[in-house]
């Protein structure tokens, strides 16, 4: 009956896919946006960046057809694909590139990876189907940020004031040029898009799906009931309910690499945490290998810092890393001279928190004393990264970048100033302590045998998400 059931729910959605989200997409706007999936929403459905990645990595031709590097390689020519319209009907032009990357590299906006475009020193657009970037230093390739920041519409957005960006009218019901269009946003509960019958061949032309519907489910057990049941296409699960998932004969579970780290910041600004033997003496508590065999089943791998987690997310299906340095699990429980320590941990959810249950076991057996709070994601990153950072410790999900981009956020996040280049930032981790890397996470999503073509890898969920389709 259950299988009967789970069949009847997907088969009444015809080519409508239902994919969930553990929490609302924050921002859809990718000048503000920090939230993973939010991110993957913005470049893959609704809007369109300049370049992308394919599955090995490798930068391939998106909105911008073509390129060429001055022979001194600080000048970067994008040439654009030709005819592609906001979904309002407007062309999309150079104009919005160049109103995109300037809106982003102007601190009053607060995108998150301001610093990756801090070399960027003038942007023209001489037409409407050529930019042209100037850089300060010679770039070695095309930077990883232009595969990730999604341009956004001139005409609609250019009249708000950049440090207002997060009141702007369009956050609430955006126009896009990518394959799916912008229907419909219910607070906590969904998002709907709709799929772009004109969007380019050039670009890969419409979707193969009739709509993708965003939904925000927050409990993992109501989560997994629904995929159960039929009601959601897709699911991110636990790795614990992955053998509970494979059992069903019209569910299948996705397992794939990911660019995505889970840390412990510490906050230096406040006590216990502004003293470096503190943070320490914490980073020794930590048992990542048994973290990824007693909490992950093994979907993961254990990481020691941010170059292994980039190891580790790209190294392929069984996301092996080399050899790494072993926890050292050999001294004493509790050291003679260790004075108390305690602190609050906070974490997003409300469920049973298992990671930071394994973390405070861990942490018991070196004397280190500590309460765990959850809280629902709005109000944790208010807490974690908004202004007042009124956090001791906090469990967060980082997604990670090639070029190592998210380091200065984190390091902010921390209390600390990042140095100016990604050796110093990557010296600043070692030396000062203030992020506890865990492990490597590996995605593992509860899908329903329905949709095929499916894809999923360090890229993201949705990186293919206009090919998918659906057979009854």
């Amino acid at each position: 009956m259950a299988i009967a059931g789970c069949r009847a729910a997907a088969t009444s959605r015809g080519s409508t896919v239902v994919f969930a989200s553990g929490a609302d997409l924050q921002s859809i706007n990718p000048l503000l946006t920090v939230h993973p999936l939010a991110r993957q929403v913005q470049r893959y459905v609704l809007l369109t960046t300049l370049v992308r990645y394919d599955s090995a990595l490798t930068v391939q031709p998106y909105l911008a057809r073509s390129w060429t590097w001055s022979q001194d390689h600080r000048g970067l020519q994008f040439h654009l694909v030709p005819g592609v319209l906001w979904h309002d009907g407007a062309p999309t032009t150079a104009r919005d590139v160049q109103w995109t990357l300037d809106a982003a590299r102007d601190p009053r906006t607060g995108y998150p990876r301001l610093t990756d475009l801090a070399a960027l020193q003038k942007l023209e657009a001489p037409n409407d189907s050529t930019v042209i970037l100037q850089f300060s230093t010679p770039q070695g390739s095309i930077p990883d940020v232009l595969t990730d920041l999604a341009i956004l519409p001139r005409h609609l957005l250019d009249s708000v004031p950049l440090d207002q960006m997060r009141r702007a009218a369009w956050n609430q019901h955006p126009v896009g040029n990518g394959p799916f269009r912008f229907v419909a946003h219910e607070a906590n509960r969904k998002w709907v898009f709709a799929a772009d019958s004109a969007f380019p061949a050039a670009l890969g032309g419409p979707p193969k799906l009739a709509r993708l519907v965003v939904a925000i489910v927050d409990e993992p057990m109501t989560k997994l009931a629904a995929l159960a049941a039929g009601e959601l296409d897709f699911a991110g699960i636990q790795p614990a309910h992955a053998e509970f998932v494979r059992k069903n004969p019209r569910l299948a579970v996705y397992d794939y690499p990911l660019l995505f780290s889970y840390v412990l910041v510490l906050n230096t600004r406040i006590p216990p945490f502004s003293d470096l033997a503190a943070r320490t003496r914490v980073a020794q508590a930590v048992d990542r290998q048994e973290i990824v065999d007693g909490y992950l089943f093994g979907f993961g791998t254990p990481v020691w810092g941010a170059v292994g987690a980039v190891r580790a997310g790209t190294a392929g299906e069984q996301g092996k890393t080399g050899t790494a340095p072993k926890d050292d699990r050999s001294a004493p429980s509790v050291p003679s001279d260790a004075s108390p320590l305690s602190f609050e941990l906070l974490t997003v959810g409300s469920g049973e928190a298992a990671l930071e249950q394994l973390l405070q076991h861990q942490f018991e057996s070196r004397g280190i004393s500590i309460g765990i709070r959850q809280l629902e994601l709005s109000a944790f990153l208010d807490r974690v990264q908004g202004p007042s950072h009124q956090y001791q410790a906090a469990v967060m999900g980082v997604p990670g970048d090639l070029a190592l981009g998210y380091l200065a956020p984190l390091l902010r996040t921390a209390g600390l100033t990042p140095a100016g280049d990604t050796t110093g930032q990557l010296k600043q981790l070692a030396d000062s302590a203030p992020v506890v890397f865990l492990y490597q996470a590996r995605g593992v999503q509860g899908m329903n045998r329905r949709v095929h073509d499916v894809r999923m890898d360090q890229r993201g969920e949705l990186a293919t998400v206009a090919r998918w389709t659906v057979v009854q």
